[in-house]
């Protein structure tokens, strides 16, 4: 386990135009270092957000969203923490207690897929690493945001997102059954959750990008492989990080304040 101290950067305060100072907003973004999760650390950045950009092992990578974060003057730091490892989770969350304060959202997004196959290929090691790095990290991030978030414990409430997969309506039949598997535990998390603290000022929603043009597709072999698609989806093409990103930051917001246990579905009709 990695116990580096995080990358911090710039420090800002948030005011309103009356010179109130106004509640913080600070959000950890797990697997944040490219792709979707960059794009939302950028976004929420942007937004005025504190944000913890998540790595496992791309340093230079997190390094990056971070300066690109410094250019906007906003506060960020970067954690290394393999997430579904419950002693690094523990410490992700204390340490983002002790750098950037009260936690007032949480990204569920890192994830994996591993090289296409038939489940009749799959042995137990291949999927216990696909559980735990998909659902296990999500389970254990969301029990530490609920300790700080909810009313029940002190807390002044808070927003999470998951971001799951079509996957977990579409099945991935002979390419990532186990990674579809992993996003309808995801599914059920939400909603399941959405209910359990809906009156402790939590509110938990989801995601569902689809075909989305990330570095994530050459991971299990295949980086070409949303143009290969593309066909199928009635958009007629792949989707990129930021849309996610945008619907992502719009459930986090107070516009989305009717909405929990809910699930936007981002891939272009499919």
């Amino acid at each position: 386990m990695n116990n580096a101290n995080p990358i911090n950067i710039s420090h800002i305060d948030h005011v309103d135009p009356g010179g109130t100072r106004e509640r913080v907003r600070t959000a950890i973004i797990t697997g944040s270092s490219r792709g979707i999760g960059a794009a939302v650390v950028r976004l929420l950045g942007e937004s005025g957000y504190q944000v913890c950009v998540n790595y496992r092992s791309n340093k230079s990578a997190a390094i990056k969203v971070v300066a690109d974060l410094e250019k906007l003057g906003a506060n960020t730091i970067a954690i290394q923490a393999d997430v579904s490892d419950e002693a690094d989770v523990v410490r992700l969350f204390k340490t983002v207690d002790k750098e950037l304060g009260e936690l007032t959202a949480l990204v569920n997004n890192a994830a994996i897929v591993l090289p296409q196959t038939r489940v009749e290929n799959m042995d137990a090691a291949r999927i216990n690493r696909m559980l735990a790095t998909n659902v296990t990290s999500s389970f254990l991030c969301c029990r530490e945001a609920v300790r700080r978030m909810s009313y029940k414990h002190g807390g002044n409430g808070g927003s999470i997102v998951n971001v799951s997969s079509a996957a977990a309506r579409i099945g991935s039949a002979g390419e990532y059954v186990d990674y579809a598997a992993s996003k309808g535990a995801i599914d059920t998390l939400t909603r399941g959750l959405a209910l359990e603290v809906a009156d402790e000022g939590i509110r938990v929603n989801c995601v569902r990008p689809g075909f989305i043009h990330t570095d994530m597709h050459a991971d299990g072999g295949e980086p070409s492989r949303v143009d290969r698609l593309a066909e199928t989806i009635p958009l007629g093409r792949g989707g990129t990080p930021e849309e996610v990103a945008n619907a992502i930051r719009w459930l986090l917001s107070e516009e989305a304040s009717y909405a929990t246990g809910s699930f936007i579905d981002l891939a272009g009709g499919r």
